[in-house]
C-alpha cells in the first residue's frame, strides 16, 4: 500500500489506462485499472486508505455515472473524478450533485490531475474518520438503559436537572447520577461535548410529561 493512496482507472480505452496508470505510479500512487464498470464492481473498491476513483464518462453498459450512483447507493461511496473527451454541461452537473471532486475534460494537465486526485484523498480521509466516529458514538450509546437516554434527551434539551426530575418523575438527586453515568459512558468530559455527540446522533427531543398526559 503506497502512502500517498489508492486510485482505481476506469477507462474502455486500454491506451489511456496504460498510459496514466503508468504515470500515477511513477508519483507514487497505487493505481489499480479496469476496463469497464463491471470489471471494478467485481474486484470491489481499494481496501487501502485514502482511495478515490478516476472514471470515464462514457464507457459501454454501464456508464460513468451509473456507476457514481451506484456506489452512492450503497452506502460506501467512494470520492470520484471524472476524466472524460466528451463532457456536456448536462453530465456534469449531475456528477457534481452527486458528489463527485472533479469533472475533468481530456486532455488534462498532470498537475491538475494529481492536485484533484490529493483533493479526493483528504475528502475520503475525513469521510472515513467521520464514520468511524459516528460507529464509536453508536456504539456507547446503546450502553445507556433507557432512563439514562431519556436523561441525555433532557440534558442536550438544556433542561436543568430539578426540571428533568420532574418530567421523569424522580428526584434531582437521581438525576444528578444519571447525568454522571451518561457522560462517562458516553466519553464525554463537558455539556458542549456531550451536545455535540447528540447532535451526531441525531437525538431525538424528549416528550415532555404534559404532552405524554395529553397522548394518554
Amino acid at each position: 500500500m503506497s502512502d500517498l493512496g489508492c486510485v482505481d482507472l476506469v477507462d474502455d480505452d486500454a491506451s489511456i489506462r496504460r498510459s496514466l496508470g503508468r504515470a500515477l505510479k511513477l508519483d507514487g500512487f497505487e493505481v489499480r485499472t479496469f476496463e469497464s464498470a463491471e470489471a471494478f464492481v467485481r474486484a470491489g473498491p481499494a481496501a487501502g486508505e485514502p482511495a478515490c476513483l478516476l472514471l470515464d464518462l462514457r464507457m459501454p453498459q454501464r456508464d460513468g455515472l451509473e456507476l457514481q450512483r451506484d456506489l452512492l447507493e450503497s452506502g460506501r461511496p467512494v470520492p470520484v473524478i471524472f476524466l472524460t473527451g466528451r463532457g456536456d454541461v448536462a453530465s456534469s452537473v449531475r456528477a457534481m450533485k452527486d458528489g463527485a471532486v472533479d469533472f475533468l475534460i481530456k486532455p488534462v494537465s498532470h498537475r491538475d490531475l494529481v492536485a484533484a486526485i490529493r483533493s479526493a484523498h483528504e475528502r475520503h480521509r475525513r469521510d472515513l474518520g467521520a464514520r468511524r466516529e459516528r460507529v464509536a458514538l453508536e456504539r456507547r450509546l446503546d450502553t445507556l438503559t433507557p432512563r439514562e437516554r431519556e436523561v441525555l434527551q433532557w440534558v442536550v434539551r438544556g433542561a436543568p436537572n430539578k426540571r428533568i426530575a420532574v418530567e421523569l418523575g424522580t428526584v434531582e438527586k437521581t438525576i444528578k447520577v444519571h447525568r454522571a453515568r451518561v457522560m462517562e459512558k458516553m466519553g464525554v468530559a463537558s455539556l458542549a461535548d456531550l451536545v455535540r455527540a447528540a447532535a451526531k446522533l441525531e437525538v431525538s427531543a424528549p416528550v415532555s410529561a404534559g404532552v405524554r398526559a395529553g397522548l394518554d
